[in-house]
């Protein structure tokens, strides 16, 4: 079996790797690079040059062969790897007519937990949909940030003690509106410093978060640690990290 063709097909804000094989299979995979769109569907069209004519079962040769291909990698680079990827093990399962997970191992479980994503622009809009998640049976909720995102042409300030003080605040509506039933998955997206993200912590241990995402820039691993040894919520980080190496 030959790979004939490789495309990469955006899909408003999202990327696909889509290979084709000789033998009239196909795989599909998606890249996590969905900042970078353009630069994402760049590289899956140069590594295609590559691929096509190669046999996709060798999938860990050609995973190696793409990730040292060149001095420098990053998101875009990552993010079209990882379609290609799992392209090829969609390709995989289906030529041996098994699962793919089938081929990683094997099953572990038949169900899995999940959260509920929230949306808003209000904090009266996110309580409401806290409450809408355990409504429909939701037992976590995540993406739920203490902060509201302002214009990004308007300048942000607040004082220290008001920025903790209503994301403080926030966080015990959140806790109100659905008691202790619903795991709150508290989102960060990166805006505080380390002592910020330390005060805010120790404010909201009172609300029992089930984590707390990415409270600083993840890049610096010493400055999570800092935090990290100095609250009592788990940390949930790594969506920016790129490869198994840096975790």
């Amino acid at each position: 079996m030959k790979i004939t063709k490789v495309e990469a097909i955006g899909v408003s804000r999202y990327l696909f790797a889509k290979i084709h094989t000789d033998e009239g299979i196909t795989g599909v995979g998606e890249s996590g690079a969905w900042g970078y769109l353009e630069a994402s569907k760049s590289a899956i069209e140069l590594f295609a040059r590559y691929l096509v004519g190669k046999d996709p079962l060798r999938i860990e040769h050609h995973w190696q062969y793409m990730y040292r291909y060149s001095h420098f990698r990053g998101a875009a680079i990552m993010g079209a790897l990882s379609a290609l990827d799992i392209a090829m093990w969609d390709i995989a399962g289906k030529y041996f007519g098994v699962p793919t997970y089938q081929l990683l191992g094997g099953k572990t479980r038949d169900k899995a937990r999940v959260y509920y994503h929230v949306f808003g622009d209000t904090r009266d809009t996110l309580v409401q949909g806290v409450k809408d998640a355990k409504a429909m049976g939701f037992t976590a909720v995540g993406h739920l940030t203490p902060f509201l995102d302002e214009e990004r042409d308007v300048p942000y300030f607040k004082t220290h003690a008001n920025k903790i003080k209503e994301a403080i605040e926030a966080v015990g509506m959140y806790r109100d509106a659905v008691g202790d039933d619903v795991d709150l998955c508290i989102e960060i997206h990166r805006r505080l410093t380390p002592a910020e993200a330390i005060a805010l912590a120790r404010g909201i241990e009172q609300f029992y978060p089930f984590f707390y995402e990415d409270p600083i820039l993840p890049e610096n691993f010493d400055a999570m640690e800092l935090v990290a040894q100095h609250i009592n919520i788990p940390i949930a980080t790594g969506e920016r990290l790129h490869t198994i190496h840096e975790f």
